[in-house]
């Protein structure tokens, strides 16, 4: 074994190296962290609830907006302290027309002209927003009644920017192929609630979170995730994000493995888009804790994927002359 053949093995098991590191040792680290901090104590309703603007985006949804919309508006919040607009991403179905269905109950319909996408439509209905604070939601997701009020109670300490909400995979687990997606979300959730108890998470669920208007970009580039961005842009401005596990949200699972490969492929590619655009975060010395944190939970498990192909490479060279190489590329093969 020469210093060649180190660095080959080096590189062939960083894969393995940065999962582990991501899945388990962070979340070690945390639990430790957390463990040794005091439990913050639960915030009280204020005497007054802040007013606040429900988004939902809606591409052709007319199978399911106004059962959404119903769910909305029987939400335990004050109705003179909400507004609720539809972001319609130019749909081509009954989707307006059924939320038009909806304007003498106060809901609010934003038709983009031609299909841009989610962020284009945030950063467009930002001036219409009346409220102090933006809660975020989807139109495929159900909201029980009792969820809001514990996502906006957090904003009365006034160092959070941004709440996330607790993600429920539901669906028929039977009938499905990626049941095993609601384990990983129940893992997503419990690292989420330790990185609360250590300080602030790094990424918010895009099913149900709020944010302080203040907080919100309205230039915020079209391409990129704004539900990842957000924890950054409240960090920029000097504010943390927290998960609230009393804030529930149900969403419905993907029928498919090969559906839900899509969808992570996509997230990724945008959140590596996201976090190039927002790299500054990644600097320790400026950061600390956070930066710590942003290369742990976000490129820690994204770096297996990336460093495969150059590891097959290494693996494969190494199995010139390497009887335990041969075999590993045996039985990848």
């Amino acid at each position: 074994m020469n210093l060649t053949d180190d660095m080959l093995w080096l590189v062939a098991a960083s894969p393995v190296l940065a999962g582990v590191y991501g899945y388990l040792l962070y979340p070690g680290l945390l639990a430790t962290w957390a463990a040794v901090r005091p439990r913050r104590t639960r915030a009280e309703d204020p005497r007054e609830w802040p007013m606040i603007t429900i988004l939902v985006p809606a591409y052709n949804e007319e199978r399911q907006i106004g059962r959404t919309l119903e769910a909305l508006l029987a939400l335990d919040y004050p109705a003179d302290r909400r507004q609720v607009i539809v972001m319609s991403d130019a749909s081509t179905d009954r989707t307006d027309e059924i939320v038009r269905g909806f304007a003498d109950r106060g809901v609010e319909l934003f038709r983009q002209p031609e299909r841009l996408g989610k962020t284009a439509a945030e950063n467009a209905v930002t001036a219409r927003c009346r409220g102090d604070i933006l809660v975020n939601t989807d139109a495929s997701i159900r909201i029980p009644p009792g969820s809001l009020k514990p996502l906006l109670r957090v904003f009365a300490d006034p160092t959070v920017g941004c709440a996330s909400g607790r993600d429920i995979s539901v669906g028929d687990v039977e009938r499905e192929q990626n049941a095993g997606e609601s384990g990983y979300v129940d893992y997503e959730m419990w690292v989420r609630g330790l990185e609360t108890r250590v300080g602030t998470i790094i990424g918010a669920s895009g099913c149900f979170y709020a944010i302080r208007k203040e907080v919100v970009d309205a230039a915020f580039p079209e391409h990129l995730s704004r539900d990842f961005a957000s924890p950054l842009l409240a960090r920029r401005k000097g504010f943390r994000t927290v998960s609230v596990d009393e804030a529930t949200c149900l969403v419905p699972r993907t029928r498919g493995l090969r559906t839900e490969y899509r969808r992570k492929v996509r997230t990724m590619a945008r959140g590596l888009e996201t976090l190039w655009f927002m790299r500054d975060l990644l600097a320790p010395l400026r950061h600390g804790r956070f930066a710590w944190m942003l290369w742990s939970h976000k490129l820690a498990r994204w770096l297996p994927f990336l460093l495969a192909c150059p590891a097959l490479l290494a693996l494969g060279v190494l199995a010139v002359d390497t009887p335990l190489a041969r075999g590993l590329v045996a039985a990848l093969g």
